[in-house]
């Protein structure tokens, strides 16, 4: 089938790539081998750009070879949120001692783009599956008008250990994303692109 993947970057990279040794990740390769038997015709990526901690300063720099990698492969298209920080008051741990306020970060936008982009694709006719890599209840409401509205499938590859239930009951299968895969999936240490060669970050 003519399929389009739309990837939650940081749902794929929380559920099950942070604290593995597979962050330099193929993403095209990941999706043919959990996906042999389709035509992936275009894989949609997304994510936000991250800004430097003072206990990780590198992370801008690992995550923009990361996104370097992925414009080597031809049908993946990158679509970029962003971040919102603001300072809230937390419970200090144990519970009981008060309150600290501390700097919250969170990811917006990518829920948004990928609804919309998988609706607009739907509405276009532009896919026969589409697959998306998340397991977020949000995204419930516009797979179901995929499924019900268009009369096209969806299904998920899955990044965390168990579905979500509330997917479930709409998408056409559910695959896990196996550690095997990921191994299997890994960019060469060392890439080219227009710009010359670069390599994969020594640590992550």
């Amino acid at each position: 089938m003519k399929t389009n993947i739309y990837i939650d970057g940081f749902n794929l990279y929380y559920g099950c790539v942070k604290d593995t040794p597979y962050h330099w990740l193929n993403l095209a390769e990941m999706c043919r081998l959990l996906l042999p038997k389709d035509k992936i015709q275009r894989i949609k990526y997304f994510t936000a750009l991250v800004t430097s901690r003072p206990n990780d300063p590198d992370q801008p720099l690992r995550q923009r070879a990361f996104l370097r990698a992925l414009q080597t492969i031809p049908n993946l298209e990158i679509i970029l949120g962003s971040f919102l920080s603001h300072e809230v008051m937390m419970p200090r741990s144990p519970i009981g001692t008060g309150y600290v306020k501390v700097i919250k970060t969170e990811e917006k936008g990518s829920d948004v783009n990928i609804a919309t982009h998988l609706l607009l694709d739907g509405f276009r006719n532009d896919y026969e599956l589409a697959v998306v890599v998340s397991n977020d209840s949000d995204l419930l409401m516009p797979i179901r008008v995929v499924t019900e509205q268009f009369g096209k499938p969806v299904g998920l590859l899955n990044p965390q250990k168990d579905p979500s239930v509330a997917l479930l009951p709409h998408v056409m299968f559910v695959k896990n994303i196996r550690k095997n895969v990921l191994k299997s999936s890994l960019f060469p240490p060392v890439l080219s692109d227009r710009n010359g060669k670069f390599s994969k970050p020594e640590t992550w």
